[in-house]
């Protein structure tokens, strides 16, 4: 990809003559109309993306962008970053939680560093570091605004590359001690919320560390001064390298038109950031669960979305959206052998005004 621009530009709506076609198809079969709720409305979707309405999303890939943050000098973690790069490294070993899930849900897992503070030594990690980590968001910007826009292109040509690979679906993770603060931060201003409102305890923080935590984000957004209707000032200023990872994976799923699923919040922040690029990306876009996390609930109705599982989960790796492909085989499942109302000898029902 040459520019943000032309990325950007490049990026058509869904094709909606073909999801009307396959309402029909739905509404064809021996079963209430739209009684499966979710699960209709995301093959539908689907179609609209593949542009046929004889979907078969057989081949999936779950992108984990593994990237370390600065701000972790603030103590705002209860580990160090070394985490990191070791679970990246368990990735590569298929040892991680969603790599266990992924053997169930058949796809394949890949981790991506594009910024962690050392390289990745395992074959399977896909080493496109931008800068390894960044810099401490409690005292200045995390990245400059081109290493920004590069980490963007850098996820966008991750999915072309899948693409030709024949990877039909996407589904987002993360990996990066420290990025529920960036995250968070990021909801803060975005949202315009008080930083306690949209702080959690990520992965396991005491009170104490909650405390530190919040203050780092306020001394962050303090020192920083992020324009929230600017998705590239705050992301070089206050968010981090995955996230930025994932807003090219957002954007570049939109340009070569396959579908991404959004995982939890550091995924739903991302996404966000995405539809503030371009609007139209949004359409490919496809919601799974609402993590735990205070304000995965606020950046689900920001985006327009209700996800369809409610689960408690806040472990990350893309671990809700993996769950959720479940839902859509079971959605692929019905749409494919479920008789038709002739078949099943039952009057068919008529939608009511």
């Amino acid at each position: 990809m040459q520019s943000l621009e032309e990325l950007i530009r490049g990026i058509e709506p869904v094709d909606q003559a073909v999801m009307e076609e396959t309402w029909k198809c739905w509404d064809s079969l021996c079963k209430p109309l739209r009684g499966l709720g979710w699960l209709e409305e995301v093959l539908v979707q689907l179609a609209g993306i593949y542009r046929t309405s004889r979907v078969h999303p057989d081949k999936r890939a779950v992108v984990i962008m593994g990237a370390d943050n600065g701000v972790v000098k603030e103590g705002v973690t209860q580990t160090d970053s070394s985490v990191t790069i070791q679970v990246l490294e368990n990735m590569g070993e298929r040892l991680s939680t969603a790599c266990v899930m992924c053997e169930m849900a058949g796809c394949e897992l890949i981790p991506v560093n594009i910024g962690a503070l050392t390289d990745g030594k395992h074959p399977r990690i896909r080493n496109l570091v931008v800068r390894h980590g960044t810099g401490n968001i409690a005292e200045g910007p995390a990245m400059t605004s081109e290493e920004c826009i590069q980490a963007i292109l850098t996820g966008a040509d991750l999915i072309r590359e899948l693409k030709e690979e024949g990877y039909q679906l996407i589904v987002t993770g993360e990996m990066g001690i420290g990025n529920t603060t960036t995250s968070s931060a990021c909801a803060a201003v975005l949202f315009d919320q008080e930083v306690e409102s949209v702080t959690g305890r990520g992965a396991g923080l005491s009170t104490e560390g909650l405390e530190r935590k919040i203050r780092a984000i306020q001394k962050a957004i303090e020192v920083n001064q992020p324009r929230k209707e600017d998705a590239l000032d705050v992301i070089s200023k206050i968010g981090g390298l995955d996230i930025a990872g994932m807003v090219g994976c957002y954007l570049g799923a939109a340009y070569y038109q396959l579908p991404i699923l959004i995982d939890g919040f550091i995924s739903a922040i991302s996404a966000y950031l995405a539809s503030m690029l371009c609007k139209t990306s949004k359409e490919y876009m496809i919601v799974t669960h609402c993590s735990a996390e205070p304000a995965s609930k606020l950046v689900m109705e920001r985006l327009g979305m209700k996800a369809p599982l409610q689960a408690g989960m806040h472990l990350g790796e893309g671990t809700g959206a993996i769950m959720a492909l479940s839902l859509i085989d079971q959605a692929l499942n019905v749409y494919y052998h479920l008789t038709t109302w002739d078949g099943g000898h039952v009057e068919a029902y008529q939608h009511q005004e």
